[in-house]
């Protein structure tokens, strides 16, 4: 099967640009030049995994079905994995995919394409450190995160009856991912703690590990500490400048001693697949794909982009790791494809603009700082109007795939599921 374009990977960049790429073509054309490849049969934003974890958001009302996003954005889907790859030949190989009794349920395939864009994503880094593999858990993808909520009610039920009545969650890593994900654990514990009697509440305690000299790094240093202030006043433990030595059943050793916890979360550090280095491509140390100033890879016709790709930036940087960037690549993108296919070309780099960041503390709380990088200064917000703007950001999303009319209809649908069914997940 050939197609003009294929697009591997169905993050936020990746579902955006085939989104807009169909669009441009239509009902006709669309789903016959464009395809967009993914593991999963559903799309979830990467940013609110941690909120599935802690069991505040429920991914399968969360999800979006790849196949009807293709219907309604003109696009075609295919369910699979890239195991082999060809650039200069143009044409990639999908894995056969298997049911849970073993039994085939989809072929491997090759296809062929005219021009490919690779957004598959990145991982952790787990830097060596010995047990992380066995012991931690990561927040990767949907089924990751949902095998962590199973793991936290049954944690919370047994703490509930546990003669200490207490529960030790070690969080390592001090970026957006486990800030946000140490005040989703405290609303998670707070809505379960008012559902049962007293004799069944316990203490959670939660340790933010974190290597550098402060959480938040990427962030100006006022984000950061006021993230801090805030997690501190909720009794989370922030340990910084503490490096994480090993991780074992139970607990987690680091260089300011021993953190007993039942459950350990690892998100540290950001790398790309190890697979990519056999794709034919250079990658770098972290396995991302080396790419110029126009997200273009040495091998003509083949484009990657999101945190799969090392996009020159500024000062000797890379493009960082951010839905905001795989935003701003999709739109680039969908500009420099949709001239190709029209046997125009545009020739102008891509240029990522820091639009600031933003972290949610939990419900109606959020710290952040606008407009960063944009040559004035940082316009820091906090409380209410930062946890506005957050959730603005994921609606955002929502509107470049959905359209307006139907993401405002999600998210009132999710406002009155949470008012009906409370913020957590106990099933």
């Amino acid at each position: 099967m050939h197609y003009d374009t294929v697009i591997v990977g169905g993050g936020a960049g990746g579902l955006e640009l085939a989104a807009r790429l169909g669009r441009k073509l239509g009902r006709r054309r669309g789903p016959e030049r464009v395809l967009l490849v993914d593991r999963s049969v559903y799309h979830i934003w990467k940013p609110t995994l941690h909120e599935v974890a802690a069991g505040t958001l429920d991914a399968h009302q969360e999800g979006l079905s790849y196949t009807v996003l293709g219907r309604r954005n003109h696009f075609a889907f295919a369910l699979g994995e890239l195991t082999a790859f060809a650039p200069a030949g143009r044409r990639l190989t999908l894995g056969e995919l298997r049911d849970d009794d073993g039994e085939q349920l989809i072929p491997e395939r090759t296809l062929t394409f005219t021009r490919c864009v690779l957004a598959m994503g990145s991982g952790s880094n787990l830097f060596d450190t010995p047990g992380a593999a066995e012991h931690a858990h990561l927040l990767e993808r949907t089924e990751d995160a949902e095998r962590f909520h199973r793991r936290l009610l049954a944690a919370f039920t047994r703490a509930a009856f546990a003669p200490e009545r207490r529960l030790g969650v070690a969080i390592v890593g001090g970026g957006a991912t486990g800030v946000e994900l140490s005040a989703e654990l405290l609303e998670a514990h707070a809505a379960f703690e008012e559902g049962v009697g007293a004799d069944q509440r316990f203490r959670l305690d939660i340790a933010i590990v974190e290597a550098a000299p402060r959480i938040l790094g990427g962030l100006p240093e006022k984000t950061s500490d006021q993230a801090r202030t805030a997690l501190e006043r909720k009794g989370v433990r922030v340990l910084t400048d503490t490096k994480v030595l090993a991780v074992e059943d139970g607990r987690l050793a680091t260089s300011a001693g021993t953190i007993e916890a039942e459950l350990i979360v690892w998100a540290a550090g950001v790398k790309a697949a190890g697979s990519n280095a056999a794709f034919g491509l250079p990658v770098n140390r972290l396995n991302q794909f080396d790419v110029d100033d126009r997200l273009r890879t040495p091998v003509a016709g083949v484009w990657a982009m999101g945190d799969c790709a090392a996009a020159p930036w500024k000062e000797g940087r890379t493009v960082p790791a951010r839905a905001q960037a795989a935003h701003q690549q999709a739109d680039y993108l969908a500009e420099v494809l949709w001239a190709e296919m029209r046997e125009h070309r545009i020739d102008r780099p891509f240029v990522y603009k820091d639009f600031g960041s933003l972290v949610s503390l939990g419900e109606n709380r959020g710290v952040g700082a606008l407009m960063g990088g944009l040559g004035g200064p940082n316009f820091f917000v906090e409380g209410l109007v930062a946890k506005w703007v957050y959730m603005s950001l994921h609606l955002n999303h929502h509107r470049a795939i959905l359209g307006v009319v139907r993401t405002g209809v999600l998210a009132l649908a999710r406002l009155l599921q949470q008012r009906v069914a409370g913020r957590l997940k106990l099933h």
